[in-house]
């Protein structure tokens, strides 16, 4: 007899923590670090993984998976093709989210604001530090464009290497973008789904004020 799978039977508790608002640093900055630091000790896959989400000219959603390259008070940084879909997004409307998953630790960061491109210093700094192949790759790809088969991209990395060798520049349209955020909520799972969500929105005047949502 065939078994059908029923989505609606899955599900997991979560137990393994809590947050509280007085748990909570007072500088959401602070607090990413520290649950980074956390997930780092956890060992936890692709820890710098996140989803960015954008909107497209005509309001849809869209998403993918970028990884964080930066992050202080300033803001989130992520580096990718400026010309690309996201890039496009982006420039069209200037505002993101992003989204950690750390299910080992079954928590969630999502943060939310205007997103701008870093320095062409910072851009440079961190292109120059990228494995060759990486860097070659920033010329090879243009990122989002259709192409006819997986061949065309390697004789674009091939003609770039003979072109390059081993150093070759940062391409004018690669770079970072930092998400300077406005709001930023840490989610703790807790059983029963009743979840702890504690909030940070910024206010006018630079300071952060602390909420509890409800799950």
């Amino acid at each position: 007899m065939t078994q059908t799978l029923s989505l609606a039977d899955l599900r997991n508790n979560y137990v393994l923590g809590s947050l509280s608002e007085t748990d909570v640093a007072p500088s959401p900055f602070e607090q990413f670090r520290h649950w980074f630091e956390q997930a780092l000790s956890a060992q936890v896959a692709e820890v710098n993984a996140m989803t960015l989400a954008t909107v497209t000219p005509d309001g849809r959603p869209d998403a993918r998976i970028v990884l964080l390259k930066g992050a202080d008070e300033r803001g989130f940084t992520f580096f990718t093709n400026y010309e690309s879909r996201k890039g496009q997004e982006l420039a069209a409307t200037p505002y993101g989210c992003l989204l950690f998953h750390w299910i080992e630790l079954e928590r969630q960061v999502r943060i939310e604001g205007r997103v701008e491109k870093v320095s062409a210093e910072e851009s440079d700094a961190y292109y120059h530090s990228r494995p060759v192949g990486s860097r070659l790759g920033a010329w090879a790809s243009v990122q989002s464009a259709e192409v006819a088969d997986r061949s065309i991209i390697e004789q674009r990395e091939a003609d770039f290497r003979h072109q390059f060798g081993d150093a070759p520049p940062r391409p004018p349209h690669w770079g970072g973008y930092r998400l300077v955020p406005d709001a930023i909520e840490f989610w703790q799972g807790r059983d029963s789904r009743l979840h702890d969500r504690i909030k940070f929105f910024r206010l006018a005047d630079g300071a952060w004020r602390i909420a509890r949502l409800s799950p």
